[in-house]
């Protein structure tokens, strides 16, 4: 019934729900409830929350759980909340900071929101497989996501289904590994969220990111280098300003390097 998530123990929503279908004859209304609320409080606290009121949860997603819920029924950050709207994703196997609405008037202004790069601003650490040629820099490419493969090119021409990409970089620090190769660890600013952006744009000039199979990266046990680690926007509902930061755990990729000196921008 339950799926092991880093150490953590996360609950099949989808199981649960038909293990309570196929023994409800053994309970009252009364006692079921109090069966469904402590398994939502114990999907919930399988999820590290930032920040919670009565409009917005902040949260960090793990690594191989989805945004939101598909048609195969995964376990997806929906169903482990429960009761909340989407209104931005990270990949299934990227991890970081997200925020949730809690109601429909909440999600549509946060939609708006999220629609404007200048005000809601995310960051992202990652690390490359290489060194950059440059410290910092604007990167700006036309990408083509094909569906049927679930992966990102960056082409030349713009055609139906090409669309615009941009995002600003900084190294953090370099180094090389007991084998030889070359680790650099970026701070990264989106200005559009494209599938698999960061992801597509670095390994297009040779630096993909470690632990990314699918974009040219080595394998490696602590999975893809990429991680949210900040989000700032101004609350839509109390209009306060919001800035919110995490880190990864130190293992793999990221475990080489000092994280706590890095200050993100947002």
């Amino acid at each position: 019934m339950f799926q092991s998530q880093r150490n953590k123990y996360i609950p099949n929503f989808q199981k649960v729900k038909s293990f309570l279908k196929n023994l409800s004859h053994f309970f009252t209304k009364n006692k079921k409830t109090v069966i469904i609320e402590k398994i939502l409080c114990e999907r919930r606290g399988a999820v590290k929350i930032l920040f919670e009121d009565a409009y917005l949860i902040v949260c960090v997603k793990p690594r191989g759980v989805l945004s939101q819920s598909d048609d195969n029924g995964r376990e997806s950050m929906v169903s482990l909340l429960g009761g909340v709207y989407p209104v931005h994703r990270l990949d299934r196997e990227t991890e970081g900071v997200m925020v949730f609405a809690k109601t429909k008037d909440a999600a549509a202004a946060m939609s708006r929101l999220v629609q404007s790069h200048e005000d809601f601003k995310k960051e992202y650490l990652a690390v490359l497989e290489g060194k950059p040629e440059k410290p910092s820099d604007r990167l700006c490419d036309l990408l083509f996501h094909d569906i049927s493969k679930n992966k990102t090119y960056v082409v030349r021409k713009e055609r139906r289904g090409v669309k615009k990409a941009e995002l600003s970089y900084e190294v953090c620090s370099t180094l090389e590994t007991s084998v030889g190769k070359t680790l650099t660890l970026v701070r990264v600013r989106l200005y559009t969220g494209r599938t698999h952006q960061i992801r597509a744009q670095f390994a297009s000039r040779g630096l993909s990111l470690v632990g990314d199979r699918k974009y040219g990266g080595s394998a490696d046990a602590g999975g893809l280098a990429l991680f949210a680690c900040g989000l700032s926007f101004c609350h839509p509902i109390t209009k306060k300003d919001l800035s919110f930061v995490a880190l990864p755990e130190e293992e793999g990729a990221f475990g080489l390097f000092d994280l706590h000196k890095e200050e993100p921008l947002c």
